[in-house]
């Protein structure tokens, strides 16, 4: 019986478990269908097909090699199908599973469904370390060493021809055209980049990670790079987490304060990766909805469209986030520390709904990651109920992570003649001052930082004195709280001391893996 292997976020042959089982069952047709309708959802962008476009490439090429090329197919899922099913007769379906968004959710439930009509067995493999049908989280931790102590899986020798499977040929008739252009500074995808992105990583950048990752000026070489890799899956996570312990492991032990610490650093963060992922399969309205009740109504549904579109164009007077929001457009990618600042300034000094910026930013994200993506951005906006607000001062981090402006003199040009000090806050310049300094053209902030952080401040903190605040938020602690904090997780320890305790955990983790 033929064996299809759909293909989705897990662009590679190695460590792929769905092709080496399906390989073993019989002749493999390895299938990737390009679905419009997903590309259209407002969390897709042009930045995403485009590394897709390279994984793919070089999928193909890894396929080839084995005897049988990939084939690329435009269309809806459910119809493609039916098409390999008149055509081939019965077959067997093999995939990961996948969290991704509520499209793509809909869609697995409709593939589901139409393989129990047809009467297609459709086996899913797990991916990363997230474990489907889940109901409480004790002893995920232990669950997810042991997945990733397994031996990574071998990809097959060879694989009997099926069909003549032109991919690059096939791939270019079926592109999604997007009508704006990828930047030249885009991270670029494929199995080697993403092979060369790990070793340099492990070899000499991360030497100095757990120093270096919080400054935009450091992180660009000192963070791995990695989670574009890993959410498009040109690596898996157990080949990243066996190469960085292996590495880790190779290196003096002595050398505690150095590239042995960097390296058990990074570790932490990968478990964190799956943590995140975990939240969403769970519980996947967290997409769409404030994980806390109380927060609803608290932020308008209806956006200011003048403060959003001020913050999405990186014009928002406050020079650190704006070169940090410029930064991204131009790259795709930004350190967790400022995406943090990004989405603080968002949903307190400009009182934003997470939703809308969480689009934006999913869009700019070439490591788009929906599970850790929805998670961090009511983390980071204070909707989970049980992380303390936290509300960044965009001053001072510039202070902090770019203290002589050189990040802010490159990315906000404007700014380049401004000296000292008053890089951070031209506003304190008189406007003769501003013309001198050629930074006439740079905008007043659109809001009062410290005033309008004062207020989110209150207004947060009010929210939490509601009746039935703390009991909700329990909950909410025993569906999606880590276990390896050592918080129990009835009794003992009161719920305001676990807020004070549960960022220290998830401090642990870094949006994107801090990439």
């Amino acid at each position: 019986m033929l064996q299809v292997v759909w293909f989705k976020r897990d662009l590679r042959v190695e460590d792929h478990a769905p092709l080496a089982r399906a390989a073993s069952c019989g002749p493999v047709l390895p299938l990737y269908v390009v679905e419009p309708e997903l590309w259209r959802q407002p969390d897709m962008s042009a930045r995403h097909w485009s590394f897709v476009v390279d994984c793919l490439r070089s999928l193909d090429h890894a396929l080839q090699q084995r005897g049988q090329g990939l084939v690329v197919r435009r269309g809806d899922i459910v119809s493609v199908l039916g098409d390999l099913h008149r055509k081939w007769g019965g077959f067997a379906l093999w995939s990961h599973e996948e969290t991704g968004n509520g499209w793509t959710f809909a869609r697995d439930r409709a593939v589901a469904a139409w393989c129990r009509d047809h009467g297609v067995s459709w086996t899913e493999c797990p991916l990363h370390g997230v474990q489907r049908g889940l109901k409480q989280r004790t002893g995920w931790s232990r669950a997810w060493e042991a997945q990733m102590a397994q031996a990574v899986t071998a990809p097959p020798a060879q694989l009997p021809a099926v069909v003549a499977a032109r991919s690059e040929r096939t791939l270019d008739a079926v592109c999604i055209q997007y009508p704006s252009t990828v930047p030249t500074r885009e991270q670029r995808g494929g199995r080697a980049q993403a092979e060369a992105c790990l070793h340099s990583f492990l070899d000499t950048r991360g030497c100095d990670y757990h120093r270096s990752m919080s400054s935009p000026l450091s992180a660009e070489t000192s963070c791995s790079r990695l989670s574009t890799h890993l959410a498009w899956g040109a690596l898996s996570m157990r080949e990243v987490v066996q190469a960085t312990r292996a590495a880790r492991n190779a290196l003096d032990p002595t050398q505690q304060g150095g590239h042995r610490r960097a390296l058990q650093s990074f570790l932490g963060r990968l478990h964190w990766h799956c943590h995140f992922i975990q939240k969403l399969e769970s519980e996947p309205r967290l997409e769409f909805e404030n994980l806390h009740s109380a927060y609803d109504g608290l932020r308008p549904e209806g956006q200011n469209s003048a403060l959003l579109e001020a913050w999405q164009a990186g014009r928002t007077g406050l020079p650190f986030v704006d070169a940090c929001m410029r930064y991204l457009h131009a790259t795709g990618w930004l350190n967790f520390r400022m995406r943090a600042m990004l989405v603080a300034v968002a949903s307190y000094h400009l009182w934003l709904h997470w939703r809308e910026p969480a689009l934006f930013l999913a869009r700019q994200f070439t490591d788009y990651e929906p599970g850790i993506h929805y998670s961090q951005m009511q983390m980071q906006s204070g909707t989970t109920g049980i992380n303390t607000p936290r509300i960044y001062n965009p001053v001072k981090q510039g202070h902090d992570h770019d203290p002589d402006g050189r990040f802010i003199r490159r990315w906000v040009p404007e700014m380049a003649g401004v000296p000292g000090d008053a890089v951070h806050e031209p506003w304190t310049l008189s406007a003769a001052l501003r013309r001198r300094h050629g930074a006439a053209e740079y905008p007043d902030p659109i809001v009062d930082h410290l005033a309008a952080a004062r207020q989110a401040r209150q207004q947060i903190w009010q929210v939490r004195k509601q009746a039935g605040y703390r009991a909700e938020a329990n909950a909410i602690q025993e569906r999606h709280g880590s276990r390896r904090s050592g918080m129990r997780q009835r009794g003992g320890r009161s719920p305001r001391k676990r807020e004070r305790e549960a960022p220290v955990a998830q401090q642990a983790f870094d949006w994107g893996q801090e990439s």
